[in-house]
């Protein structure tokens, strides 16, 4: 079949790999209708994060229908409609009862495969799914769109996870640093807890307009400087934390979702300690989030819908890489059909 391999830095490909069989009781092998294309994804094919194989089908994001049921899965058949988090969760281990199922004991992340240890990704015709009854979640029958199933299962899920580490509340004056598609649902899901208003900052104009269109104000940061209650940082700079932290007020909340490659915080415990700051960060537990995710994409569909701005056969996926790690105007959410 089809799929998209990371070859190198900078360099992905569409090849021809073997098709996902069942290995394990408790696999499932889902057909897939949608995949996105998630800043996260840009980590390795820069060289900020290092250790993916070569050969490794890519992403972390999709939603398609179940084609091949292990003889232990108890609750899929073929047929349906399902969409992943970004990594698999047994459901049942500590981690996963305390609600942490991206550090489930026996979890593995979508498109990251290390030494020969890993599991390929979703930007292929089919992907194979271990631990399916913990992992996958029915996509309601009111979400017709497959693009938007997608987000649920990782951005959208990680903008609920970012308001809820940043203790966002009602009345709450929020920033979100970051309008990519993680800060642009950021800014929806925290309205969603009550937030009077949110303040968003990003260096490209047209995810300015996006984030105005999302219900943010956008403005010069001297003019929200010292003022948020709590920040949701979703870049995943040293720059970008500094910028969270300058927002807050003295005793705010800083949420970091963005992934972070430096190797030190750009934040002194002393600074931490005078302004009485909070710092959370982490790994989102998406599939934890997903049935709430879910539902916000049903709700606010029309709206979800404007931040999907190219849906692409995986015969674009290489020039897609491209031109979305350029940070091109227009480009703001990737999905491939790998159908088309």
């Amino acid at each position: 079949m089809k799929a998209l391999v990371f070859v190198g830095v900078e360099r992905v490909a569409l090849e021809d790999v073997p098709e996902p069989e069942l290995l394990e009781a408790g696999d499932v092998v889902v057909e897939v209708d949608a995949a996105g294309l998630c800043g996260s994804d840009l980590h390795p094919y820069f060289g900020r994060e290092v250790g993916l194989d070569p050969g490794t089908v890519l992403g972390h994001e999709f939603t398609g229908r179940v084609v091949a049921v292990g003889s232990e899965v108890e609750s899929w058949s073929v047929g349906d409609r399902v969409v992943a988090p970004f990594t698999t969760s047994c459901g049942w281990c500590e981690l996963c009862r305390l609600g942490l199922t991206a550090r489930c004991a026996e979890g593995q992340l979508f498109g990251w495969i290390q030494g020969g240890v890993g599991l390929h990704g979703g930007q292929a015709r089919r992907v194979r799914v271990p631990l399916a009854d913990g992992t996958l979640v029915s996509v309601p029958k009111e979400l017709d769109d497959d693009a938007l199933a997608l987000l649920a299962g990782d951005i959208l899920s990680t903008a609920l996870f970012g308001v809820e580490l940043a203790a966002v509340g009602p009345g709450d004056r929020v920033g979100v640093v970051g309008c990519g598609p993680v800060g642009l649902l950021a800014i929806r899901a925290a309205f969603r807890r009550g937030a009077e208003a949110v303040a968003a900052v990003d260096p490209v104009a047209d995810r300015r307009a996006l984030a105005e269109r999302f219900g943010a104000t956008v403005g010069a940061v001297p003019e929200v400087e010292g003022t948020m209650d709590a920040v949701v940082e979703a870049v995943g700079t040293p720059e970008a934390t500094r910028t969270a932290a300058g927002l807050l007020r003295p005793g705010g909340r800083l949420a970091a979702v963005g992934v972070h490659t430096e190797r030190h915080l750009a934040l002194s415990p002393g600074e931490l300690y005078d302004r009485n700051l909070t710092y959370a960060a982490g790994r989102c537990p998406a599939r934890r989030f997903l049935p709430e995710a879910l539902a916000m994409a049903v709700d606010e569909a029309a709206l979800l819908g404007a931040l999907v701005s190219h849906r692409l056969p995986l015969t674009d996926g290489a020039e897609a890489y491209r031109r979305f790690g350029a940070r091109e105007p227009g480009w703001h959410k990737v999905v491939f059909l790998p159908g088309d």
